[in-house]
């Protein structure tokens, strides 16, 4: 039997990517101390690695497709085939941001100012080109981790490093003088394996059902019954994802209206439903939208 070998992000993405992968039909059972899972779908071998790591690993063709960072990506300088971005971040479903900073009394305000300066980040390949493609001279040194107390600490005179919500930079007195650069998880794959017709179809099938999943996660399905004299003005109400649908009540002149709306309205849009003569109003999550 095939097996599509596919690459898991250990760290901060690993348990919502299971979690994801749960939600499209893959059960996925991690083994302690063990970088095999076990996963219900006996066409699929999963590994567990580093984002940092796994497109060398898909390009090689250890694996043959693998979910990572668009960073990261870059980083390696990466051939690997792009199938799908995923954006689904635990803390703000927007895409991460590579950001320059330096000390909140810094006299640095630019990264004209960072000329002949030293600066410390993981992301080392793609920083040297940024500052390259501009003529800047700079020192940059690989970090190992902790990268923020580095410039606190005056090691160097700048980082660059990842953040979402910007706390972690706050909470160190840094300032923000350049964005560098926007990532967001992406599932790619190895050359060979996207030209094997079956290898090929499973991804894209894998691809389909984690967006699907994502989808759903956004939005949620309304139902509601409304009299005739009134199926304009709640229709007028309604944002769909193409149109409501309509279906008459049987021997009344009462309609049945269903539709898909984004979570992030409902709580407006129920009171105004309600005051524009809909009933019996039901709200249901939806498992995935394709």
């Amino acid at each position: 039997m095939k097996q599509l070998k596919l690459g898991l992000p250990k760290g901060s993405l690993e348990k919502a990517t299971i979690e994801l992968f749960e939600k499209a039909g893959w059960l996925i059972k991690p083994k302690s101390r063990n970088y095999f899972p076990e996963i219900d779908d006996p066409e699929l071998a999963c590994s567990i690695c580093r984002p940092q790591e796994m497109s060398r690993y898909v390009e090689s063709g250890m694996l043959d497709a693998g979910i990572t960072g668009k960073d990261w990506t870059l980083e390696n300088g990466s051939d690997a085939v792009f199938v799908s971005e995923l954006v689904y971040s635990k803390v703000s479903r927007k895409p991460t941001r590579w950001i320059i900073a330096v000390k909140g009394d810094s006299d640095i305000t630019c990264i004209e100012d960072l000329q002949g300066k030293k600066i410390s980040t993981e992301l080392v390949n793609v920083s040297k080109r940024f500052f390259a493609e501009r003529n800047i001279d700079v020192e940059i040194e690989f970090s190992w981790g902790a990268t923020e107390a580095k410039v606190v600490s005056g090691l160097v005179d700048a980082i660059v490093e990842v953040t979402e919500t910007e706390s972690t930079i706050r909470a160190h007195g840094l300032r923000i003088i350049h964005e560098l650069m926007e990532s967001n998880t992406q599932f790619i794959a190895n050359k060979d394996a996207w030209d094997d017709p079956w290898k090929r179809e499973k991804i894209k099938n894998i691809a389909l059902m984690l967006q699907g999943s994502l989808n759903a996660e956004r939005i949620v399905g309304l139902k509601m019954n409304v009299p005739e004299n009134k199926l304009n003005d709640i229709m007028e109400l309604l944002p769909s994802l193409n149109a409501p649908t309509v279906a008459t009540l049987y021997n009344t002149d009462w309609f049945s209206v269903e539709t898909v709306v984004a979570t992030d309205v409902v709580r407006d849009l129920i009171p105004a439903l309600t005051n524009g003569g809909a009933e019996g109003i039901i709200e249901y999550h939806l498992s995935k939208v394709i």
